[in-house]
């Protein structure tokens, strides 16, 4: 019986691509979005209301 090379399964196609932004990058803009969310929120929820 003749063994069969196995395939390269290794993910370097998608590697040799970078993406726009660094996940580090990524994440300080999700974390100060999620911020100034948070302080539109609670401002709405401690306005008062007029009647």
């Amino acid at each position: 019986m003749r063994e069969q090379a196995m395939a390269d399964k290794s993910p370097r196609h998608s590697m040799s691509k970078k993406s726009g932004k660094s996940i580090k990058e990524k994440r300080v803009e999700r974390k100060a979005k999620a911020r100034t969310d948070a302080t539109s929120q609670m401002e709405r929820l401690t306005r008062e209301k007029k009647h």
